[in-house]
C-alpha cells in the first residue's frame, strides 16, 4: 500500500463503508453533513419543547391553579422542570457551535450534540407525558383513566421514537 493509498483511506471514515452508505466523505465533510442534518432535526424538537414550556409557564397564573391538589401541584413543578431541561438540552447545540466554531472540532461537536439531542428528546417525551397526565387529571378528575391514557402516550412515544427506528435499522441491516 502506498502512502497515497493510506492517506486516502484515513480521509474516509470506515463507518461509511461498513454501513454501506456508499459515500466517500472526508471526516470533515461527513461532520459538516451530519451537523446540517442534526440542525434540521433539532429545529422540530426545539419548537415543540419551547411551545410546551411556554404553555406550562402560563398555567401557574390561571385562577384554577389554586384549586389543584398537592399531588397535581408537585406534578406541575416536575413537568415544568422537565420542560426547562428539555429546552436547555435542545437549544444547547447552538451554544456549543458558537463556542467551538472555527476550532476544527466539528466531529467532536457532532458527537456531543447527538447526545444532547437524544437527552433533550427523552426529556421532552417525559415532560409531554407528565403534562398529559396533569391535564387529564384536571379534566377527568383524579381517576385512574388519566394514568392509563398517560401510559398509552408514553408507550406511543417509545414506539415512535425508539422501537420503530430500531426495527427499521435492523431490517435495513438484514437486507444489506
Amino acid at each position: 500500500m502506498t502512502d497515497a493509498d493510506r492517506s486516502r483511506d484515513n480521509a474516509f471514515p470506515e463507518g461509511d463503508r461498513d454501513h454501506g452508505f456508499g459515500r466517500h466523505e472526508t471526516v470533515e465533510k461527513r461532520a459538516d453533513r451530519q451537523w446540517s442534518e442534526m440542525l434540521q432535526e433539532v429545529r422540530v424538537a426545539q419548537t415543540g419543547a419551547q411551545i410546551l414550556f411556554g404553555f406550562l409557564l402560563s398555567v401557574v397564573f390561571m385562577p384554577r391553579f389554586e384549586q389543584l391538589s398537592s399531588f397535581d401541584r408537585n406534578l406541575y413543578v416536575v413537568t415544568v422542570v422537565l420542560g426547562a431541561l428539555a429546552t436547555g438540552a435542545l437549544v444547547a447545540p447552538v451554544s456549543f457551535h458558537r463556542t467551538l466554531a472555527g476550532h476544527r472540532r466539528k466531529p467532536q461537536l457532532v458527537r456531543v450534540t447527538a447526545r444532547l439531542i437524544t437527552t433533550g428528546l427523552a426529556l421532552l417525551a417525559t415532560s409531554t407525558v407528565c403534562a398529559v397526565l396533569l391535564l387529564l387529571r384536571v379534566a377527568l378528575g383524579k381517576g385512574f383513566v388519566a394514568w392509563i391514557i398517560a401510559a398509552v402516550v408514553l408507550i406511543w412515544f417509545a414506539c415512535c421514537w425508539l422501537t420503530l427506528p430500531v426495527i427499521l435499522r435492523r431490517h435495513l441491516e438484514r437486507t444489506r
